[in-house]
């Protein structure tokens, strides 16, 4: 892994972390499109589930609490959003291991029998390509065959609406360079080239802040 390795702050400045989870439901419609991940999911019991970029912890607790038996795993470089995810999980009574690592460790982080779903929600759009190619890949490597893999994150901009709301907000937190792919709608050829089939983008959700799509693939058995 590069020794200058950064991340950028789940709301794009280390500043604005407490009130990420307000800016999250005030600008993305996330009770609609963390529903409808959760749906595809399908968490059942005795499923190994990783939440790769796991921030505070939210996808974690609607996890747990649809799957009360799934044994789930978080996985987040900044320790600030890894200790409130701790106080989160905690508070829902819901049991979770969290480790301190970059989305391309995925693989070597874990340990026992390898995850029969890995989920990510708003990380993709905020890395450089090179962290989206190896985070693919290490979560394509972490996955038992026939594993799955869930993503919502921003996906194409499909009308000037949605591209100006993108620009004004999202672009404006974290910059271009790392959130243009997204929208230019980069993610399922980059989970083709990770060697996932049957990638397919599911659902486009229209938000304040611009579009959030639903994208699954399927390591193959």
């Amino acid at each position: 892994m590069p020794s200058d390795l950064t991340y950028t702050p789940a709301a794009g400045h280390h500043w604005l972390t407490p009130v990420y989870d307000f800016g999250v439901a005030a600008l993305t419609r996330e009770h609609r499109w963390r529903s409808a991940l959760i749906a595809q999911v399908r968490p059942r019991a005795g499923d190994v589930i990783v939440d790769v970029g796991c921030g505070t912890g939210s996808l974690l607790v609607r996890l747990g609490k649809a799957a009360p038996s799934a044994r789930l795993i978080g996985i987040d470089p900044d320790p600030a959003v890894v200790a409130r995810a701790r106080k989160k999980v905690a508070a829902a009574g819901i049991t979770a291991e969290l480790h301190i690592g970059f989305a391309r460790q995925a693989a070597e982080l874990l340990a026992g029998p390898p995850p029969t779903k890995i989920v990510s929600s708003l990380v993709f759009h905020q890395v450089p390509m090179e962290e989206k190619v190896a985070a693919l890949a290490a979560m394509h490597a972490a996955l038992g065959a026939g594993g799955e893999v869930h993503i919502a994150d921003y996906g194409l901009q499909r009308t000037a609406l949605m591209r100006g709301l993108f620009r004004t907000i999202i672009q404006n937190l974290d910059g271009r360079v790392n959130t243009q792919p997204n929208a230019d709608g980069i993610l399922p050829e980059l989970m083709d080239a990770a060697g996932f089939r049957s990638v397919e983008e599911t659902l486009v959700v229209p938000t304040l802040s611009g579009s959030i799509s639903l994208y699954r693939g399927t390591r193959p058995a």
